[in-house]
């Protein structure tokens, strides 16, 4: 039986070719696949979508022009590719350079760059999250619009010069008095960085996702076209409905509730706070009495 066996393997796996697999082979696939997975997630959710079935139906054309030998119209794209791939950069400029932004965002560069400040200049305390919730469902109940950015990363200096600066500590009786009716800021957006209110009557960027609902007014979109070009969170308030949504990473979660906004808040600020305990030490003090000076 055994014989048998050994006989039927030689006759039939004689021929199978078996590679040697190495490590670094199975690491080489690994990081191809992700990166593969990143890039149609990152088409999928931007205008990247419309233009890849773009090129898939002129890959077809031109692949039929190919098989009928039209000569003419093969000349023309083999002088127009350059073109083309020239006019996609410039027209999809934010998407890629979001993209780009989001590989510097990662948590390992922290982490490799310990001495990397800028993100302890954006943490911001409990009392300014306490101060962002009750601000924000005390003007839901009497549906007094408002729109507050809270940077994280990327810093918002071109936005922030848009509007009217300012240099005040967060609390819910600030934000309620600048959005309140009537009132010379209460217009635009307001920026937060860390515990501060630095920008008021700020104009933000509207999305142009054809997917949101058309109940949402200018407010929402301007909220999820901040989030599409930076890492901030958005806090809305709509003035027709008093109902409160977030946005962030392109996305509007909308009716959100008190614990869910706090659990959005807490989460953005326990990401920077857990980044910088590795090296906490080495700046040990160095932000002590950090809120009692500013202000």
């Amino acid at each position: 039986m055994e014989q048998r066996i050994s006989q039927f393997l030689q006759q039939y796996m004689a021929g199978v070719y078996f590679p040697n697999i190495r490590i670094t082979d199975v690491l080489e696939v690994l990081i191809i696949a992700f990166v593969i997975y990143q890039i149609m997630i990152w088409i999928k959710n931007t205008k990247a979508w419309m233009l890849l079935k773009g090129i898939t139906v002129l890959a077809v054309f031109i692949f039929v022009a190919m098989l009928l030998q039209m000569h003419t119209v093969l000349f023309i794209v083999r002088n127009t590719v350059t073109v083309m791939a020239t006019a996609a950069v410039v027209v999809f400029q934010p998407e890629l350079r979001r993209a780009l932004e989001k590989l510097g965002e990662k948590s390992f560069f922290a982490s490799v760059v310990p001495f990397d400040t800028s993100r302890d200049r954006v943490r911001f305390s409990e009392e300014t999250v306490d101060g962002i919730v009750d601000a924000a469902y005390s003007m839901g109940r009497v549906k007094t619009g408002a729109l507050i950015v809270v940077e994280q990363a990327i810093h918002l200096t071109e936005y922030e010069s848009t509007g009217i600066r300012m240099d005040c500590i967060v609390s819910m009786q600030v934000l309620i008095n600048i959005f309140e009716h009537n009132t010379p800021l209460h217009d635009g957006a307001i920026i937060i960085r860390g515990d501060r209110i630095v920008s008021a009557t700020c104009y933000l960027p509207l999305s142009d996702n054809m997917g949101l609902s058309k109940e949402l007014g200018t407010r929402h979109r301007a909220a999820v076209g901040m989030s599409e070009v930076s890492d901030a969170l958005i806090v809305v308030v709509s003035e027709e409905t008093g109902a409160v949504s977030v946005a962030q990473g392109g996305r509007l979660k909308r009716n959100v509730s008190r614990e869910e906004l706090r659990a959005s808040l807490e989460y953005i600020q326990n990401r920077k706070t857990d980044a910088k305990k590795k090296w906490g030490p080495l700046w040990k003090g160095r932000h002590k009495n950090e809120r009692k000076t500013s202000e």
